[in-house]
């Protein structure tokens, strides 16, 4: 069967006008296969948000999708339990340290990697900001507080490093580069707002865009330090 990771460097319903679904949830939802989606909700990179939460309700149920929530800060043992019937789980952006530090207290990390890798259901996978990153070996991130830093503990469905807000955060871009240059980080993949990689059973399928302009690029670490890559994209 089949697993799909959709990284978002940011983007998708939560900074669409009216926080409507955009064409990168659209693409999302069109990955599985299931006639009647259970799309569920991984909040936990905002605290679970109910704002964030309640935005996500209204986008995904206009685009015809059942939705859920996961929720870690109350009521954890209860969302737990109903993981096996999701089809799609879209994980939202926020802090990335305490994301993946409470998805390992509850056992979520060791979950997810479990489902991404059952050989008899298709799922989705994705996520933007954080919830973009948390598939990777490791990523960057300003979760604690103090600038942009590395971080090495993601969930490695997807080989290399990940670095969202690419376009909009100004010290993304060198630092990730700096990141790489000095092997703080492995090679990997920057992504603009709005723009996204799509992975198939870990294997790039290919870079997507919901506006024009949005991009991805490759960072690689070579003889002469690291190296940016602009890659083709397909705009939505």
């Amino acid at each position: 069967m089949t697993t799909h990771i959709v990284a978002m460097g940011g983007g998708g319903f939560s900074s669409s006008e009216g926080y409507a679904a955009t064409s990168l949830d659209r693409y999302i939802l069109s990955l599985t296969d299931a006639k009647n989606p259970l799309v569920c909700f991984v909040p936990t990179a905002s605290g679970d948000n109910g704002l964030y939460v309640s935005r996500f309700m209204n986008a995904y149920s206009h685009a015809h999708a059942r939705t859920s929530v996961l929720t870690l800060w109350e009521g954890a043992a209860a969302s737990l339990s109903r993981l096996d019937e999701v089809d799609v789980f879209l994980v939202g952006g926020g802090n990335t340290v305490n994301m993946m530090a409470l998805w390992a207290a509850h056992g979520l990390t060791r979950k997810l990697q479990d489902i991404a890798l059952d050989s008899s259901r298709n799922v989705v996978l994705a996520g933007s900001g954080a919830g973009g990153s948390a598939w990777f070996e490791a990523c960057t991130t300003d979760g604690y507080g103090a600038g942009v830093s590395p971080f090495p503990h993601g969930l490695g469905l997807v080989g290399g490093s990940f670095c969202p807000h690419f376009d909009s955060e100004a010290e993304r871009r060198p630092q990730f580069k700096e990141f790489v240059d000095t092997s703080q980080l492995p090679s990997g993949w920057g992504a603009d707002n709005g723009a996204a990689l799509h992975f198939v059973d870990g294997e790039l399928e290919g870079c997507y865009a919901e506006r024009e302009g949005a991009a991805i690029y490759r960072v690689e670490q070579d003889e002469n330090g690291a190296d940016i890559t602009q890659q083709p994209m397909t705009v939505l």
